[in-house]
């Protein structure tokens, strides 16, 4: 973009950070506001599961994230094999952005949740971009919320059944499963690049 060999390429950024470097290298950038119907939709994944299915947000920015990912024709997500897993949860902690209002409480309801059961809910703290906690203060997210990172021992039964619970909880902004948005994986392994299409 930079030297002008590609054009007509704007993008949006899910995060402050994502902004910041898309400006140092000249990227276009635009807001859905203005581009709500985008070609295709690229980012990494904290974990894929054989269906496609997603726990993302281990940076923070879930929300942003699925707003710009639900908005595109394909959604590509790009990582290494070590993302890969039979089902999720176990291996990454399931982030779940809330309301700082009542906070422990919609932490608690979110716990006791059916198809949460058997997690242990834990509010990040440090920064909102990592999820090892890095700080004595509440995590924060861009958009001013907090996150409470879901640890399973197992893996979740019912990805998507737990999606729709988590996200008709009261007090609960968003969660990170994006279940059924997967255009394609590409996954970088030590055989070479592999894809896996929906």
């Amino acid at each position: 973009l930079k030297s002008g060999e590609l054009k007509d390429i704007v993008a949006i950024p899910t995060s402050v950070r994502t902004k910041e470097q898309a400006e140092e290298l000249g990227i276009p950038l635009v807001t859905l506001d203005t581009h709500s119907k985008l070609d295709v939709a690229i980012d990494g994944a904290d974990e894929v599961d054989p269906d496609l299915n997603l726990v993302k947000g281990g940076g923070g920015a879930l929300l942003r994230e699925k707003m710009v990912e639900v908005c595109a024709d394909k959604f590509i997500v790009i990582v290494d094999e070590s993302k890969l897993c039979d089902g999720l949860g176990p291996g990454f902690p399931l982030p779940v952005e809330i309301t700082p209002f009542c906070h422990i409480h919609t932490l608690n309801t979110i716990a006791a949740l059916p198809s949460c059961a058997g997690c242990k809910a834990v509010l990040r703290m440090g920064s909102s971009s990592t999820n090892k906690p890095d700080g004595d203060e509440i995590a924060v997210t861009d958009n001013g919320n907090y996150i409470v990172d879901l640890h399973f021992t197992e893996p979740i039964k019912d990805a998507p059944t737990m999606a729709k619970e988590l996200k008709n909880t009261v007090g609960v902004v968003d969660h990170g499963l994006f279940c059924g948005m997967t255009t394609a994986v590409i996954i970088a392994g030590s055989d070479g690049i592999s894809v896996k299409e929906a």
